[in-house]
């Protein structure tokens, strides 16, 4: 056994190195826990650092009741979330000497953007705080003990308590490739399903609109699937339709698409304008007017836009101005299934929440605590998953502390 392996039995024992895992690496050494942090990739935080290289949005700034509104199952993450909230997460950021700054779309940013800064502050607390991490250490069984591949061969702890961070299979050449589903259902544990969340869908676009318009924003539209509207962007895609609406749409659309086949997607490309002053615009629209002069001038539509609104029409646009109006206000996508998970942003499924107590400890495993995407909740792009992951490792920590403190551990 390896001498870094040896030296670890009294440890607590995190296994996974992003948000989750370290939040709750520092809660516990910040209470004198001996903490060593086991991750399979060769450093960690890689998937913040992706997820930051476009500007790290770390939370959001929208009332609390909007907030918590977001994440699914409703509740799962209410009491973390008031133990360590937005304004806190804030805080902390710069505590890091990294200050945040609300965007305006509510969204809060780190004033630098990047998602480099902040990982390397703060694994420079934690290695202050005694925080041990070992990386290439990849978990390949759970039992009395926890056992580890690493670059000097198999290796085995046992710690007093330890808290799993796997995340989900999104992104998998970051670290979370799901590999720890069969370790867990050997303990009888049920987990739903991994599929993918916040991710495009697939669409069965002409092959000249594709080549026209792959890779064009949607800019200012609302999406809507069975009663669910949502404003904002999204991104034509040569397979399909991606970006933030159709993310904060993920759910109602998978589940569409497993109960019926499909999923219609309805597209409103003018959610500033109500369909009769959309009608009226038309109308005033010269005799001598083309199909594509009245779109792009009276309606105001982009030519991507214009172009969508030919493929949901499948057929000639409509010349009554009534008509054509509310084409444009739900113009109709049938969407046939997601993206590949490997190309999602986070996963939906997980560990059921049922299988948890309320420290976050698995019911049938005194001793081992869950935290992060590895469990059956999720939440759309905007801040949220972050703030979910880096709240849930906090009272997964207090959860260990608790249950540490009552065992006499």
């Amino acid at each position: 056994m390896p001498d870094d392996i040896k030296d670890t039995a009294q440890d607590i024992a995190i296994v996974g190195g992003g948000p989750a895992g370290l939040a709750a690496a520092e809660v516990l050494a910040q209470a004198g826990r001996a903490v060593t942090v086991y991750d399979r990739m060769p450093s960690v935080g890689r998937k913040l650092l992706i997820a930051g290289r476009g500007g790290l949005n770390i939370t959001h700034s929208e009332p609390r009741a909007d907030f918590l509104a977001r994440y699914h199952p409703t509740g799962h993450l209410d009491a973390a979330i008031a133990a360590f909230p937005p304004e806190a997460l804030r805080d902390w950021c710069a505590e890091l000497g990294e200050p945040t700054f609300v965007g305006s779309s509510g969204r809060v940013f780190p004033t630098r953007f990047k998602a480099s800064p902040l990982l390397r502050a703060w694994l420079a607390r934690l290695d202050r705080l005694g925080v041990r991490i070992r990386t290439r250490h990849r978990l390949t069984a759970i039992g009395d003990t926890l056992a580890f591949e690493t670059p000097d061969g198999p290796a085995e702890i046992r710690p007093q308590a330890a808290l799993l961070a796997l995340g989900g299979a999104s992104w998998p050449r970051l670290g979370s490739d799901g590999r720890w589903v069969p370790l867990l259902q050997k303990l009888g544990v049920d987990v739903a399903p991994l599929e993918p969340a916040n991710a495009g869908f697939t669409v069965a676009w002409s092959d000249l609109f594709r080549e026209r318009f792959a890779g064009s924003p949607l800019k200012r539209v609302a999406l809507a699937c069975d009663g669910i509207a949502v404003r904002g962007e999204a991104v034509i895609t040569e397979a399909g339709i991606e970006g933030g609406a159709v993310y904060a749409l993920s759910r109602p659309l998978r589940t569409a698409i497993a109960a019926r086949g499909s999923a219609c997607l309805r597209v409103d490309l003018r959610p500033d304008l109500t369909r009769d002053a959309l009608a009226r615009r038309l109308s005033g629209a010269r005799p001598g007017d083309s199909a594509a002069t009245r779109l792009r001038k009276a309606a105001g539509l982009s030519p991507v836009a214009a172009g969508l609104l030919r493929e949901a029409a499948g057929q000639s646009l409509p010349a009554e101005p009534e008509a054509l109006a509310g084409l444009i206000k739900a113009a109709p996508l049938d969407l046939t299934g997601s993206a590949p998970i490997e190309r999602a942003i986070s996963t939906s499924g997980g560990v059921r929440l049922d299988a948890l107590d309320d420290r976050a400890m698995l019911r049938a495993r005194p001793g081992l605590f869950l935290a992060g995407e590895m469990l059956d909740w999720e939440a759309p792009t905007g801040g949220y998953l972050l703030q979910g992951a880096f709240a849930g490792g906090r009272a997964a920590a207090a959860g260990m502390l608790d249950w540490l403190g009552e065992t006499g551990g």
